[in-house]
């Protein structure tokens, strides 16, 4: 585990920059991380690819990221469905009718609302938020790039400080180790008001969407949205055709989250409980459509499959992104990273350090929650031996892992926002990026002086 370790995450990044070509840049980095792990020899490179091959399948052999793969085919099923039933056009028509979303201020605020509300799950938020969102967003010429900004730095700021969920149940897993003067789940509710980063980030989102002013790359954004038929004109029918199986798909999100966690909303598995409630929705989609009438069933197989085949390209972006985190995983970058930070640092620049550290490992990996399962334990230790407050060094943790998140072009969460939303992954990226920066920033000099008084 030395400096080699972050060569794949460089790699990835300098293809994307370079080539604008996110796949290209995800297969050279998963074969440079397995070839980072071979003994050197001369076979090295055949091993490497041979290796890269492997890592990607087993992939599938988890079953949570397997569940996750198979629900972004079948969300892009759902998505065709509600948008060819005429539902979304409808629900558009209503909304505008009724003076809900009149003007793109609403509309904004909207989509803001719906996506805070909904924090049982990031991803149930994204793709409510972004399947309502899409025809309004289409309906007043707002970019796809600003829904996808909306949507992403509203669902998982929300889910860090609404605890819950499946975060908050995680996190609580992994405090479960230490001895505080308090119990676990007051450390974890404490540290709520010191995630500054998830806190200035819905502060900018509403702020936007109450002002109508965009800056960097998202204010002159107007690429098309990914996928042919969205821009299709359909004619509008019923909203019910829409609203039926998305309510579907949030109630049953929530049903299948107390099921699967036999009472408890916090234990449930969130990854079963969204492929489920997709699943029951499509289904519900299905028979509306069939029994109304307009299409029979070979017209909706169709529909379905071809919705699905539009997503393809960006689940192969989120095959490629879990086998990449695998890789990085047992080759140490994320460890070799946090220990950085575990050097000679004066107290009160713990907090922002461990920020940083959080920022950095997400950013590399693409994944949050690994970052959180790498950075707790090494900052945890340090709360308790130094008697410093543990929900001060939480936090920056927790926050630096979602503001790594959302700036990585190799996250997968990044990727189902761009799918939500029928937005280019790179260019949510960097429309998105100026905004996470900027509000990383303010969150990095808060805890310099938070550190400052309290440590």
């Amino acid at each position: 585990m030395d400096w080699t370790s972050v060569i794949p995450p460089i790699v990835a990044i300098a293809v994307v920059l370079w080539r604008r070509e996110v796949i290209i840049a995800l297969l050279l980095a998963i074969f440079s991380a397995e070839l980072l792990q071979i003994n050197r020899h001369w076979q090295a490179p055949l091993h490497g690819v041979l290796n890269s091959i492997e890592r990607i399948v087993a992939v599938f052999g988890d079953a949570g990221n397997a569940r996750l793969l198979i629900f972004s085919l079948m969300i892009g099923a759902l998505l065709a469905l509600i948008r060819y039933s005429g539902g979304v056009a409808a629900m558009v028509n209503s909304l505008v009718n009724r003076g809900v979303a009149k003007t793109e201020r609403q509309a904004t605020l909207l989509t803001s609302t719906v996506g805070a509300l909904i924090f049982v799950e990031s991803n149930l938020s994204v793709l409510t938020a972004g399947i309502l969102s899409r025809g309004l967003f289409d309906k007043f010429g707002m970019s796809r790039a600003k829904l996808a900004y909306i949507i992403d730095s509203t669902s998982a700021p929300v889910c860090i400080l609404i605890l819950l969920n499946g975060w908050g149940a995680f996190i609580l897993v992994l405090l479960n180790s230490y001895q505080f003067n308090m119990s676990s789940a007051s450390v974890l509710w404490s540290s709520v008001a010191f995630n500054f980063y998830a806190i200035v980030t819905l502060g900018i989102v509403f702020l936007t969407a109450l002002t109508g002013r965009y800056f960097g790359p998202l204010a002159t954004s107007n690429k098309p949205p990914v996928g042919g038929a969205d821009v299709e004109a359909i004619e509008p029918t019923k909203a019910r055709y829409m609203i039926v199986p998305l309510a579907v798909m949030i109630f049953g999100m929530v049903g299948f989250m107390f099921w699967t966690g036999n009472g408890v909303l916090a234990d449930g598995s969130g990854s079963k409980s969204v492929l489920y409630a997709t699943t029951l929705a499509i289904l519900v989609g299905y028979f509306q459509l069939l029994l109304g009438g307009r299409f029979n069933h070979h017209e909706l197989i169709k529909i379905s499959f071809d919705g699905m085949g539009e997503l393809l390209p960006l689940v192969a972006i989120v095959l490629l992104s879990l086998a990449l985190g695998a890789s990085l995983g047992d080759l140490g970058t994320g460890k070799y990273i946090a220990g950085l930070v575990d050097e000679n640092l004066p107290h009160f620049l713990i907090p922002a350090m461990l920020f940083l550290a959080g920022a950095l490992i997400s950013f590399s990996t693409g994944t949050s929650w690994g970052t959180f399962a790498i950075l707790i334990p090494l900052g945890m230790p340090l709360a308790v031996d130094l008697n410093l407050p543990p929900a001060l060094l939480l936090a920056p943790i927790l926050g630096g892992g979602v503001f790594g998140d959302h700036c990585s072009p190799i996250s997968d969460t990044t990727a189902v926002s761009a799918i939500a939303s029928g937005c280019d992954l790179l260019e949510h990226v960097r429309t998105q990026l100026p905004y996470a920066l900027f509000a990383g920033l303010i969150a990095l000099v808060l805890y310099i002086g938070a550190g400052l008084v309290m440590l």
